[in-house]
């Protein structure tokens, strides 16, 4: 179906164009190119306390990221219940097994006590997870000084899924430089876009080195083709980059005008009882990729898959929130620690129009 009014739209309105042609006219398409080296050097200045390694999609840059804490056949992973399966299934993809845990009911990201309550299971058993993979929602970071302290405290190491949170903070700190280990995600509908595309960010240097030789099929550096290890065909292509290098120098507009769409949903709708929003915590600074909101049918009188309905018949996109991965089919053998949270929340969301070109008069028209 056509919508009037899609859920998320890049916005190309800098130098998207030109950069693309002078990527074509080089010659230069594929995993070399000046734009790749430019993309990274301006993210580098960015995050200044970290580098990127420019990869071509959020998921595979969470399968490196795994190799390169190790994750192996029969190893455990700790992930977050409540997201997107990309989050979890390149955990599938080495051998190894998700452990689910729920969200608090505040960012809607993983529970720090929940998580100490996995670890504390697992470590009871003899397994030790390998690492922890949480997620900052919607561009929502998490509560991350419980959830380091908790890791600290085990020693596991954290994995950032920032696929969608590229520029939100937490305590200043960009999210994805706040763990071992954080990926990006520059997909088509992301607040940054370069048609495809991820990144994988660290501060430690033998890991970037490492990725950057992993993600280009662990050639050697030798006149001629010679591997000592599986590599991967995960760099970014110039092109996307070229994209990215644009969407990059407006990123910040990108968010300041997400943060008032947000913003005016919250004033339009603050006179209808039982919708609620997304919480951003004092310590927080999201991005707000996506407004999303809550629907308590006792009070509203509709649900959320009514008002989904409605507004699909009048050109509008929504979508409901992630459904827990510990409710999917593919995942039914997998243990769950929690309650009802995510449930709850995916039973209640909904996701509101939220493209960085739309006007106040376009969201009153929603509303």
């Amino acid at each position: 179906m056509s919508f009037y009014y899609k859920l998320s739209t890049p916005t190309f309105l800098g130098n998207e164009m030109a950069y693309s042609r002078q990527a074509i006219h080089s010659g230069m398409l594929a995993t070399n190119g000046e734009f790749i080296d430019r993309f990274e050097e301006k993210f580098n200045k960015r995050l200044k306390t970290h580098q990127i390694v420019a990869l071509n999609s959020g998921t595979s840059s969470l399968h490196l990221a795994l190799v390169l804490l190790g994750v192996s056949k029969g190893d455990e992973v700790i992930c977050q219940s409540f997201t997107f399966c990309a989050s979890a299934n390149p955990v599938i993809y080495l051998g190894a097994k998700p452990i689910f845990v729920d969200s608090e009911p505040e960012t809607w990201n993983i529970s720090p006590e929940l998580l100490e309550d996995a670890i504390l299971n697992r470590l009871a058993i003899g397994k030790k997870p390998k690492a922890i993979v949480l997620v900052h929602l919607f561009g929502m970071p998490a509560k991350m000084n419980e959830i380091i302290a908790v890791a600290k405290k085990y020693q596991i190491p954290i994995l950032e899924d920032s696929a969608e949170a590229v520029g939100s903070k937490y305590m200043d700190k960009y999210c994805g430089t706040l763990g071992e280990i954080g990926v990006f995600s520059f997909n088509g509908n992301k607040i940054l876009s370069a048609g495809g595309g991820g990144a994988l960010v660290s501060n430690n240097t033998a890991l970037i080195q490492k990725a950057k030789y992993l993600s280009t099929q662990a050639r050697e550096d030798l006149p001629y083709y010679q591997h000592l290890e599986i590599g991967y065909n995960y760099k970014m292509n110039n092109l996307s980059a070229a994209i990215g290098l644009a969407q990059l120098e407006q990123l910040e507009g990108f968010i300041e005008r997400r943060r008032q769409i947000n913003s005016t949903y919250r004033e339009l709708l603050s006179n209808i009882p039982g919708i609620s929003f997304q919480n951003e915590i004092e310590e927080a600074r999201s991005n707000f990729w996506l407004t999303a909101i809550l629907i308590d049918e006792n009070i509203t009188g509709f649900s959320n898959d009514q008002l989904r309905i409605s507004l699909m018949k009048n050109g509008i996109e929504s979508r409901f929130l992630w459904k827990p991965l510990h409710l999917q089919p593919v995942f039914r053998e997998i243990q769950f620690f929690g309650g009802s949270v995510s449930k709850n929340l995916f039973d209640k969301g909904i996701c509101l129009p939220s493209s960085t070109d739309l006007n106040y008069e376009d969201q009153e028209k929603i509303v």
